[in-house]
């Protein structure tokens, strides 16, 4: 029996990694944006055309765009090639894979032009349509992990990580519109964050070969 790790499972450090340079981004690039608000404005800001910050935030986050690809579609193949997972289950992790790539293409082809400001023009109109695509899919996915995770013991871990995150991104979604403008940067980490922690978590599962010690 081999207990050597394929280059695939090394992949799944790419989440981790995809974390760490999200969470630098978000933390940092505020200095570079001078009035910047973290409690009240949204993290999208930070990243918008015209925002002082846009150059710092795709030096921090570059290995977030590319890692957070890399491990989500490193997951979807090797759910595909191993037998082991329920149907339920791959489904859930491709349509999340799914969500990796529309976010990444989508956001990098319609960035908001300017942070804070109405939504007018046809750029700004798909950036809402990206976002509205990409939280379609984290939901669906994230709602058949857990399913998946109900039915089968064996992927329950996954499935409660997966409501964790479910969780993260209503508290975000209905804290936006409840709490009070000078706090809606707050609650819009929740959904941000969710999305961005699951795909870590996906790839420390992975990197463990999804609690397998069998080679595949």
């Amino acid at each position: 029996m081999s207990y050597s790790k394929p280059l695939i499972n090394w992949l799944g450090l790419t989440g981790v990694i995809a974390l760490l340079s999200y969470t630098a981004a978000v933390i940092i690039s505020p200095y570079a944006y001078p009035g910047y608000n973290w409690k009240a404005q949204a993290v999208s800001d930070l990243s918008a055309e015209k925002a002082p910050s846009r150059s710092l935030w795709n030096k921090l986050a570059s290995l977030y765009n590319a890692c957070s690809i890399v491990c989500g579609t490193c997951v979807s193949i090797y759910v595909s090639s191993n037998k082991q997972f329920s149907k339920l289950f791959e489904i859930g992790i491709y349509i999340f894979t799914i969500m990796l790539w529309i976010s990444k293409v989508g956001y990098e082809s319609f960035p908001l032009p300017e942070g804070g400001k109405d939504i007018k023009s046809f750029q700004e109109i798909m950036h809402i349509v990206v976002t509205i695509l990409v939280v379609l899919l984290s939901i669906i996915s994230l709602i058949l992990l857990i399913s998946a995770g109900f039915k089968n013991i064996d992927e329950r871990n996954i499935g409660i990580w997966a409501l964790i995150a479910l969780i993260m991104m209503f508290v975000g979604a209905v804290g936006q519109g409840i709490v009070p403008t000078d706090y809606f940067g707050i609650v819009e980490r929740f959904s941000v964050f969710a999305a961005v922690g699951f795909t870590a978590v996906l790839g420390v599962y992975l990197f463990i070969k999804f609690g397998k010690n069998k080679s595949s």
